[in-house]
């Protein structure tokens, strides 16, 4: 780097790269900001997120269909799951090693969950939720890349805040349910439950446009390679989302018949 002040010119400042402390032995780290996010990079990485998940989950589905009592891992799953989505969230530097985990803790739940589906609903309901939100996908994505969809500032808000807002919901319907009578109105098998699992999905789908947003963004901008990580962990939770949400409705759906 190329500067009359002084400081600028100690070899530990280097082009395209910062120098940060570690607290705890007092060691200067250099992050090399050369090696940056990717588009093909995190392509990669999801692919190689959705293998782990997919192993994980043949672990407990197979499982489940030998006799096996697999609630512990299949909730164990979801809770570990959960918490290294938020760790991720406030320390994306991490992602490269929390995503991996992620995958294979989720994977346990999906596997868990999608056997009671297919026990509990009708045979092939798991296929079909897997075909479902494949096609979403593809759609959104084509979408997104023609830009017949463009992801604007009230676009992120609307989506946001629509999606805080379903996670507001669940949580209080199942703190509510837990601890009292209350029925939550997106049980059973109502219109006005079915109605609610189809806006769910919309808004599942809609997130779909914001991870391929932020994963455009975050190229273009020269996040550090560590980002491809951090976008393909949050198009894996926004996929497994819509997964469960296609689940939910079609076991609804069945049960009309």
């Amino acid at each position: 780097m190329n500067s009359s002040n002084p400081f600028f010119k100690n070899k530990s400042f280097k082009d395209s790269s910062v120098t940060t402390y570690d607290g705890t032995e007092n060691k200067s780290v250099v992050i090399d900001y050369n090696d940056t996010m990717s588009v093909s990079g995190t392509i990669n990485k999801s692919f190689a997120l959705l293998f782990l998940l997919i192993a994980s989950a043949f672990v407990t589905w197979y499982l489940t269909f030998q006799g096996y009592n697999t609630m512990i891992l299949t909730i164990g799953g979801a809770i570990v799951g959960l918490i290294l989505v938020v760790v991720s969230s406030f320390k994306p530097h991490l992602s490269r090693y929390l995503a991996p985990g992620y995958a294979v803790f989720e994977g346990l739940f999906l596997g868990g969950i999608s056997a009671y589906f297919e026990m509990t609903s009708y045979p092939g309901i798991v296929l079909q939720a897997v075909g479902a939100t494949f096609v979403t996908f593809l759609i959104c994505f084509g979408l997104y890349k023609y830009q017949i969809v463009k992801v604007t500032e009230t676009f992120k808000s609307v989506v946001v805040a629509s999606t805080l807002a379903i996670a507001t919901y669940y949580l209080i319907s199942w703190l509510l349910s837990m601890f009292t009578s209350f029925q939550p109105v997106h049980y059973g098998n109502s219109m006005m439950s079915i109605g609610i699992s189809v806006f769910v999905i919309v808004i599942a789908a809609l997130n779909l446009f914001l991870d391929f947003d932020q994963i455009e963004k975050g190229v273009e901008n020269r996040l550090p390679k560590y980002m491809e990580w951090f976008g393909a962990m949050g198009l894996m939770v926004t996929l497994v989302w819509l997964y469960i949400e296609f689940l939910r409705l079609l076991s609804k759906l069945s049960s009309r018949d």
